[in-house]
C-alpha cells in the first residue's frame, strides 16, 4: 500500500474547506469522526503563521483563580488569572495560595534582568586563533550591533559573551526583545551579524566557519547557564505571611513550614532538581496555554529557586526566583482569539505588557508554592486530589 499524503490546498491551506478536507481524510483512514476537533469559534484563516496542516482545535478547560494581589513595577492591583489545565485541584490550589497572598498585603514582584539569546559557534584551527578572533569581536562590537539591529525594529543587542572550547569560540548574543519572546527575532539578527563577521574577518583568517547555534543558548532546554545568566526574564516574587494567616487559611505554622523547607531543600539538592520548590511548572503551563505562549518554553521557564525565612517575630517570608521566564504578549499564539481574550482579561496587551504578564506569572507561581507546601504538611494534598482531581 502506498503512502497516503495529507491533503493540501495550495491556494488557501488555512481555509475552512482545507481543514474539512483533512478531517474527512483522517476519518476515512482511521474511522474516527473529529466532530469536537472541528468545533471551534475562530476564523481558521487567523492561524496562518501558527500552524500547518490545520484540522481544528484542542479545547482545554480554563478555570479562573484570584483575585491575585500584585505589587509590581508593571502589574499593580488585583488580577483574576486564567489557567488552562486538565488537572483537577490545580486551580483550587492556586486560588487558595492567592488568598493567602491577598491577606498578606500582596506579592511584591521585581524583574531584575530581561534578555534573549542566540549562541553561534565560530570554528578555527587552534585555540589561539579562536582567542584572537574574540579580541577582534570586542573591537568590532558597535559594527556588529548595527548589523544585527538592522534586521529588527524592536530588538537591541546588549552585548556578546564569549566562551572558548578547544579551537572553537562560542558567542552568546544578548538581546532585548520588547513584548515578544524573541527567539526568531534574535535568530534573524544573529545570522546577519555572523555573515558580516565572516565576511569582514576574512582579512585576518581564511575559511572562517560558523554554526548559527552552538547550543549554549539551550533553546527550550533547561540549563545551569540560563539559571545563572538568565534567558528571558529573571523575575522574583516575594511575600511575608503571618502565623495567624497561615493557621487560618492553610492550617500550618511557620515553624513547621521552615522545618519542612530544610528537608525538601536537601532532597532537591540530592536529586539535582532544576527547581527546589514545589511545582512552578503547573501554574506557568496553565497560564501559558491560556495566554498563547509557546508551551515548550516551560522547559526553561519552570526553573526556580524558592527561598524562605522564619522571621524573629514569627512571620514567614517566601520568595520564588524564576531566572528564565520566556513569556510574550506580542507574536506567536498571543494574537489568536481565545488567547487574546485571556490577555485582555489580565490587561496585558499593548506596549510594555510582557513585563506585566511576567510579574503576574511569578506571583501566580508563588501562590502555588504557598498552597502546595502547606497542603503537604496539613495532610490535604492527597485528599484534595481525591476530592477534586479524579474523574469517577
Amino acid at each position: 500500500m502506498g503512502r497516503l499524503s495529507i491533503p493540501r490546498d495550495r491556494e488557501n491551506d488555512h481555509g475552512a474547506q482545507a481543514a474539512q478536507t483533512r478531517r474527512e481524510f483522517l476519518t476515512q483512514n482511521s474511522g474516527t469522526e473529529l466532530k469536537h476537533v472541528a468545533a471551534f469559534s475562530f476564523d481558521p484563516e487567523t492561524t496562518r503563521g501558527n500552524i500547518e496542516n490545520f484540522i481544528g482545535a484542542a479545547q482545554v478547560p480554563i478555570g479562573i483563580a484570584g483575585p491575585l494581589l500584585v505589587n509590581g513595577e508593571h502589574a499593580t492591583g488585583e488580577f483574576y488569572v486564567p489557567l488552562a489545565t486538565t488537572e483537577g485541584a490545580l486551580v483550587a490550589s492556586y486560588n487558595r495560595g492567592m488568598r493567602v497572598i491577598h491577606e498578606s498585603g500582596g506579592a511584591t514582584v521585581t524583574i531584575s534582568q530581561d534578555h534573549m539569546q542566540r549562541s553561534p559557534a565560530f570554528l578555527f584551527a587552534s585555540a589561539r586563533d579562536a582567542r584572537d578572533f574574540g579580541l577582534w569581536v570586542n573591537e568590532k562590537i558597535e559594527e556588529i550591533r548595527t548589523v544585527a539591529e538592522s534586521t529588527t525594529s524592536v530588538g537591541k543587542l546588549e552585548g556578546i559573551r564569549q566562551f572558548s572550547v578547544g579551537p572553537n569560540l562560542y558567542l552568546r548574543f544578548d538581546y532585548s526583545t520588547g513584548d515578544a519572546a524573541g527567539q526568531n527575532m534574535v535568530s534573524k539578527a544573529t545570522l546577519a551579524a555572523c555573515v558580516w563577521i565572516k565576511d569582514n574577518y576574512a582579512n585576518y583568517a581564511n575559511n572562517v566557519e560558523f554554526i548559527l547555534t552552538g547550543n549554549i543558548d539551550t533553546d527550550k532546554k533547561h540549563s545551569q547557564i540560563n539559571t545563572l545568566l538568565t534567558r528571558g526574564k529573571r523575575v522574583i516574587a516575594e511575600v511575608t505571611t503571618s502565623a495567624q494567616t497561615l493557621r487560618d487559611l492553610v492550617g500550618v505554622s511557620p515553624k513547621d513550614l521552615f522545618k519542612a523547607r530544610q528537608i525538601s531543600q536537601a532532597g532537591a539538592f540530592m536529586a539535582g532538581s532544576a527547581n527546589n520548590g514545589a511545582h512552578a511548572a503547573n501554574g506557568l503551563t496553565a497560564l501559558f496555554i491560556a495566554t498563547g505562549q509557546d508551551v515548550a518554553n516551560i522547559a526553561e521557564s519552570h526553573s526556580g529557586m524558592l527561598y524562605t525565612q522564619l522571621l524573629d517575630n514569627g512571620d514567614y517570608y517566601w520568595s520564588i526566583t524564576l531566572p528564565s521566564v520566556i513569556i510574550a504578549t506580542h507574536g506567536g499564539g498571543t494574537g489568536l482569539a481565545t488567547q487574546r481574550e485571556c490577555l485582555e482579561l489580565l490587561g496585558c496587551t499593548g506596549t510594555g505588557s510582557a513585563k506585566k504578564l511576567a510579574e503576574i506569572a511569578a506571583a501566580t507561581v508563588l501562590a502555588g508554592e504557598i498552597s502546595l507546601s502547606s497542603a503537604v504538611l496539613a495532610g490535604d494534598w492527597v485528599t484534595g486530589h481525591e476530592q477534586l482531581g479524579r474523574n469517577r
